[in-house]
Parts: C-alpha cells; sequence; structure tokens
C-alpha cells in the first residue's frame, strides 16, 4: 500500500505535526486552513501566483548539469539553480503565495522571522512589491553576521526587529514573531518561512515550495529522458527547500531523497543542529517534531556556521520522513560544508549560499553509479555569506 506523506487535515504527518497554539491564534489559524484550501484550487488565485513566479521571480529556475562536479563524482549531477531566483534563495516562491493570501483575508501589517536573511529579504520584497507594512524579527547574533540581507530589508523598507534573548538566533527570532502576533491577531498576517509551526504552515509552504520539485520533472524528462532522478539531495534546517524539491517525488520510492542537517563542530560537541541525531520529539512553534532538548524538555541552543540551518528542531514532515525511512537523513560539519562551498566555486565557477554548501558536502559522503542521476537542490547563492567564506578562509 502506498505510504502518504502529506498532511492529514487535522495537520499531522503520522505522529508529527498539528496545531499547538494559544486560544487568541485560533481564528486566525482556522481562517487561514479554510481561505488556503479554496485559493489553491481556485484558477484566479494559482493564475496570479504562477504569473509572478514568472516575470517577478524569474522561473524557471534553471537545470543546470554540473560538468566538471560530475567528472570529479563520476556520476551525473545537475544543480536546480533556485540561487538564480529574484533575492537569491527559494524563499521567494512561498512568501508571494502568502503575501497573496494575506491580501486575501485582508491582512494590512505583515511579520515574518529570518535567520540567514533570505526569508526577511524575500518577505520585505513581496511587502513592497504589494505595498503592505513589514516587520521582521531576527536574532542579533544573525543581524551581524548577515548584514548584507539587514541592509535590504531595510531598504525595501521593512522594519528589523532583533531578537535578544536566548542564543539571539533564529529560534529566539520565530519567539519574538509568535509573541507579536499574539498581540495583533486582528490585522497581522505571520509569513512563516520555513516547513515548520502550527498547521496549515508547514503543508502550505511545501505547496508553495513544490514549483521546484515539478520543474524538476520536466527539465529532467527533456535533459534524461526521464521525469525521475535516482537521488534528490537538498539541506534541511526546518526544511523548505527540501520539501519543495521532494514534494512530487513522495510516493515514488525508486527517488532516493537525501536530507543534510548541519553538524556544526561535531554532533558529540555539544554545538551542532543535527536535529535527527540529536532530537527526540516535543513541541515547538505550534506543532509536534523532533527537537533538540534536554531530560526536562528545555530547548538545547543549536549551532551551526550557516544562519540559515541551526534551528533546534526540524519540520513535521520531515521528521516523518526521517521516521518512516523515506529519505536519508545526513549531515555535514562547518569545515566540511565550507570546503565543499569552496570547490563548487573552483569547479562550476558558482558561489553558493553556506546552507547549500552542506548539501555539496554530502556528496563526497556518497557512492554512485556512472549514470545514476543526481539533483541537488542549490537552494541559494552566496553573496550574503561572503564575510564568513572570508573569515573562514582568510581570503
Amino acid at each position: 500500500m502506498l505510504k502518504n506523506y502529506h498532511a492529514d487535515k487535522e495537520g499531522y504527518y503520522g505522529e508529527f505535526g498539528g496545531a499547538f497554539i494559544p486560544e487568541m491564534l485560533y481564528p486566525n489559524v482556522e481562517k487561514l486552513q479554510e481561505e488556503y484550501i479554496k485559493a489553491m484550487q481556485e484558477v484566479s488565485f494559482q493564475k496570479e501566483f504562477q504569473q509572478l513566479l514568472q516575470d517577478y521571480v524569474g522561473r524557471p529556475s534553471p537545470l543546470y548539469f554540473a560538468k566538471r562536479l560530475s567528472e570529479k563524482y563520476n556520476t551525473k549531477i545537475y544543480l536546480k539553480r533556485e540561487d538564480l531566483n529574484h533575492t537569491g534563495a527559494h524563499k521567494i516562491n512561498n512568501t508571494i503565495g502568502q503575501i497573496l493570501l494575506a491580501k486575501r483575508l485582508g491582512k494590512k501589517r505583515i511579520i515574518a522571522e529570518t535567520g540567514a536573511g533570505q526569508h526577511g529579504v524575500a518577505t520585505a520584497t513581496v511587502c513592497a512589491l504589494m505595498g503592505i507594512q513589514c516587520v521582521v524579527f531576527m536574532g542579533e547574533v544573525d543581524i551581524a553576521r548577515q548584514a548584507p540581507n539587514v541592509a535590504r530589508m531595510k531598504m525595501l523598507g521593512a522594519e528589523v526587529i532583533p531578537a535578544i534573548s536566548g542564543s539571539k538566533t533564529l529560534k529566539d527570532a520565530t519567539n519574538e514573531a509568535i509573541r507579536d502576533w499574539i498581540n495583533h491577531p486582528e490585522d497581522t498576517f505571520y509569513i512563516i518561512g520555513s516547513v515548520v509551526g502550527p498547521h496549515p504552515y508547514p503543508d502550505m509552504v511545501a505547496r508553495f515550495q513544490s514549483v521546484i520539485s515539478e520543474e524538476i520533472k520536466r527539465q529532467l524528462k527533456k535533459k534524461e529522458g526521464t521525469e525521475d532522478p535516482d537521488y534528490i539531495i537538498a539541506c534541511v534546517g526546518g526544511g523548505s527547500n527540501a520539501a519543495g524539491a521532494y514534494f512530487h517525488y513522495l510516493e515514488n520510492e525508486n527517488v532516493k531523497l537525501i536530507a543534510v542537517e548541519a553538524a556544526g563542530k561535531g554532533i558529540d560537541t555539544g554545538e551542532s543542529a543535527a536535529t535527527s541525531v540529536l532530537g527526540k520529539e516535543g513541541i515547538i512553534h505550534g506543532s509536534k517534531t523532533l527537537l533538540m532538548q534536554t531530560d526536562d524538555g528545555q530547548i538545547i541552543e543549536p549551532y551551526s556556521i550557516s544562519a540559515g540551518l541551526d534551528y533546534p528542531g526540524v519540520g513535521p514532515q520531515h521528521a516523518y520522513l526521517q521516521r518512516t525511512g523515506r529519505a536519508t537523513f545526513m549531515n555535514a560539519t562547518d569545515d566540511e560544508a565550507m570546503k565543499a562551498g569552496l570547490e563548487l566555486c573552483k569547479l562550476e565557477g558558482i558561489i553558493p549560499a553556506i546552507e547549500s554548501a552542506h548539501a555539496l558536502a554530502a556528496l563526497d559522503k556518497m557512492e554512485f553509479e556512472k549514470d545514476d542521476i543526481v539533483v541537488l537542490n542549490l537552494s541559494g547563492r552566496g553573496d550574503k555569506d561572503l564575510n564568513t567564506y572570508i573569515d573562514y578562509f582568510g581570503l
């Protein structure tokens, strides 16, 4: 029997998911569930969404055969170039879908959380496009290490509010955003940037990102005569780029799904973000998932050199894919990711985001057949990470 890897109507993937939220947010979330399902089936909504993806984002993003990388690993490696989207990452696919929903719901103010800043930039971008007020919460540590993205958000008219609690990174920015949402439930729409949060967010974000796997199918058919690669590799923090790349392949077990998490300074160092290894069931930001936590349920601060991957949990769908064995979870340390990022620069003339460099680091740990077709989702470009690259390599 085919397993269902999508959310049921309560928002569960197996035992993971759901909506664990304060009472005052129930009306918001219920209304969103209702409108989102309606909108996805509406021709006019889909038409506007597709039009913006094409003319504003610049989709379809190319599926590029990486010749020199393929020669090195003695297999066929294609890069899905999400780094070429407007704003430099996959995040814009989702923010366009959500801003259209916010408009439909008559919301006048948008809030978002961001780690690497890519989701913040993508949210600020669509708010400027639609003329809606934008507030972005970002950890103080991330504000320092992602300065170019902070400047972009401000140029786009967004207010950037630092999160100064906890580790002052993505988790804390999300806490602040949820706090704000509780205080402004009437006029505010929360654009969540990953496949996390209460139902319907994980399902909704995955659907807006599913344009990635939809295009991969079409593009591979043209290039290889088949829609199905042997492997799809993607980095996972919360996991939206991976959810989008996997979406149309979930039921096809011939396609192996590889998820790469950030091991930071090493799994056993206490400075890591490899949730699938270190996490156990818990509730974070409105859903039940795998979560790095102490025995008494306190969240363990995650760490990664990449601001987009240092999240202590993982999206509930990914927790389910890991639990069922449908996806193979791997991890890469800071050093492995940085080395893999530099290798792509030298072999293909492409500077990847450090998040995407974690996915590239998996190539070294896998064994391929010569005729295997490997699609790696290059989720973002490295402009935002140049300072980290410069410091790390002493450039």
